[in-house]
C-alpha cells in the first residue's frame, strides 16, 4: 500500500499540514501510523475516503493509441492491433481508446474520455506504446492525475531518443499545429519549414549511425 507524508497528503488535498494536525487532535482524521521520530503518514485508502473515491475491484486496463492526422490511419490501426496482442497476453479485461490529433492538443475526445475514466476510479493501468503517444507535452500532469487514483501508466517502448530527435519532433509538432491556422504564403512557408526540419533530423540520424558503424 502507498503511504504519504503529511506534506504530500496536504498538497493533494489542498489543505495545510496544520489542518491535518488539527484533524488528528480532534480525531476527525488520524494518520495511518506515526513513525518512531513522530512523523505522520497517511495511506492511499485514506486518500480515497477523504476524496470520496470508492475502490473498485473491476477496474480495467486502458490501451491508448494516437496518431497526429487522418493520413496516419494505417499507422493507428497497426498501433491498435499491436496493443490488442500485448493486452490479450496479460489476460485481464481491457479497452482500447484511440485518438487522431496533435500531441499538443488537450481537447481530443479520446484523451478526455481517458482522464474521465481515471477520475472515476475505473482504470487500473493505462498502456501506451510510446511516451509521446499520450501527449507531446504535459505527460507529467496526466501521470499526477493517475497517481491520485492509484492508476499506473505503462510505456511499452522506453527507447531513449537523442535530444536532437526530440527537439526536431517537438518543433515539427508545434509548427504543424499553428500552420493549420495560417493561409496562403504564410502556410506554405510553415509547411516548407516543417519539411526542412524533418530532412535535417533524418540527415543527423544518418550521420550518427555512420559514426557508430563498425570500421
Amino acid at each position: 500500500m502507498k503511504y504519504y507524508s503529511i506534506n504530500e497528503f496536504s498538497n493533494i488535498l489542498g489543505v495545510s499540514p496544520q489542518t491535518l494536525r488539527n484533524w488528528d487532535k480532534s480525531n476527525k482524521l488520524n494518520p495511518h501510523h506515526t513513525s518512531s521520530n513522530g512523523y505522520r503518514y497517511y495511506s492511499h485508502e485514506q486518500l480515497n475516503q477523504v476524496m470520496n473515491v470508492k475502490p473498485k475491484l473491476d477496474r480495467k486496463i486502458i490501451g491508448y493509441c494516437r496518431v497526429s492526422s487522418n493520413k496516419q490511419k494505417d499507422d493507428l490501426q497497426r498501433q491498435i492491433e499491436n496493443m490488442q496482442i500485448y493486452l490479450n497476453a496479460q489476460g485481464k479485461p481491457f479497452e482500447i481508446i484511440s485518438d487522431i490529433g496533435s500531441g499538443i492538443n488537450y481537447k481530443k475526445k479520446g484523451l478526455k474520455e481517458l482522464i474521465k475514466l481515471i477520475s472515476q476510479n475505473q482504470v487500473d493501468k493505462v498502456v501506451v506504446l510510446y511516451k509521446d503517444r499520450l501527449l507531446r507535452f504535459g505527460n507529467e500532469l496526466v501521470e499526477y492525475i493517475a497517481s491520485l487514483y492509484n492508476c499506473e501508466i505503462e510505456i511499452i517502448d522506453n527507447t531513449e531518443k537523442s535530444e536532437q530527435q526530440e527537439l526536431v519532433e517537438d518543433l515539427v509538432q508545434i509548427i504543424t499545429v499553428f500552420s493549420c491556422k495560417l493561409q496562403g504564403k504564410r502556410a506554405n512557408k510553415a509547411r516548407k519549414l516543417v519539411k526542412e526540419l524533418i530532412e535535417w533530423g533524418d540527415e543527423d540520424d544518418e550521420r550518427n549511425q555512420s559514426n557508430v558503424a563498425p570500421k
